[in-house]
């Protein structure tokens, strides 16, 4: 199943970073994306790293627009998220509209899960995302673990073959954190639709790209420089991928324990600690990690820059 010396895709999530409050270092934001930009990896702007389901639509522009630019007809993507509660109907027209707000700054749609979207019949999910279709030009999918956010649901395989079948769906981020169900959407992508992305969302596993898995990891935030490293030495076949993926995997498993939201405070720590953002502020709303994590942060740091170019 393993397979060496491929190119492997990579999109990192963007943190928001904050200067007060809710006030963005938007310096720090730019920055952050042209970084992720300029490592060869894609960002992905408005996920969870970067607060989508708290922060407004004035802000959510704001990093569009910003992105945009940024970008000089480079690809990015952003999250697509539409809030309701459990016994919603899907909810067509606020994902029309966050798709449209998408690309009318060139973006690529993912789109995040929601009760009325994900929560329905096998024939209906797939009837959601043929509507979603016919706004979208293009589009990328995303199964949540319901341990995530309860209005998650990760599909059937079939559900997954039919996702496939749309032309417009590129692909799909995985986020059940079981390595098992992603190897069978890996076999089933192999033998129906070669092309189409398997975005490994799992920061826990962060080696299945070596399977086939491309990835969309919040993780990669921390240091996209350090993980475009990483997917070079796997395509040219440099055994040292192994010595900076145990690094990297260490980071994951240290920034994402319980809570597991709190990884965007360490994402935080540890972009100040790089001198790339101004403060470890993170959005009102989301958990906190205690100020002994830095210590940890640090060591990692000291210890990526082995690897990395000076």
């Amino acid at each position: 199943m393993i397979k060496t010396k491929r190119k492997i895709s990579g999109m990192s999530a963007i943190l928001l970073p904050l200067v007060s409050d809710t006030t963005v270092d938007w310096d720090g934001f730019d920055s952050h994306v042209k970084r992720t930009f300029d490592a060869g990896l894609v960002p992905a702007i408005n996920m969870d790293t970067g607060y989508g389901n708290l922060i407004d639509d004035q802000t959510r522009s704001e990093t569009l627009r910003r992105t945009q630019a940024i970008a000089s007809g480079r690809n990015y993507v952003a999250g697509a998220f539409v809030a309701d509660c459990e016994g919603a109907s899907f909810a067509k027209d606020a994902y029309c509209r966050s798709i449209e707000q998408i690309q009318s700054f060139s973006g690529t749609p993912i789109i995040f899960q929601s009760y009325g979207l994900a929560h329905q019949s096998d024939a209906a999910i797939i009837d959601n995302y043929q509507v979603i279709a016919s706004y979208a030009d293009q589009f990328y999918a995303f199964e949540l673990g319901n341990m995530f956010a309860p209005f998650g649901n990760i599909y059937s395989l079939d559900v997954y073959e039919q996702l496939m079948a749309i032309d417009a769906c590129l692909g799909a981020k995985h986020s059940s954190l079981s390595r098992q169900l992603e190897w069978q959407r890996l076999l089933l992508r192999d033998r129906v639709r070669p092309d189409f992305k398997v975005l490994t969302g799992n920061d826990l596993a962060i080696d299945m790209v070596i399977y086939g898995s491309d990835y969309l990891l919040g993780l990669s935030t921390f240091a996209p420089d350090a993980f475009a490293v990483r997917d070079k030495m796997w395509e040219s076949g440099d055994e040292r991928f192994f010595e900076l993926n145990d690094l990297l995997q260490y980071l994951g498993t240290f920034a994402f324990r319980r809570p597991v939201p709190a990884y965007k405070h360490d994402a935080a720590m540890f972009l100040k600690r790089r001198n790339q953002i101004e403060t470890d502020l993170t959005y009102p709303g989301s958990p906190e990690r205690p100020q002994s994590d830095i210590d940890v942060l640090q060591q990692v740091i000291d210890d990526l820059n082995i690897f990395l170019p000076n």
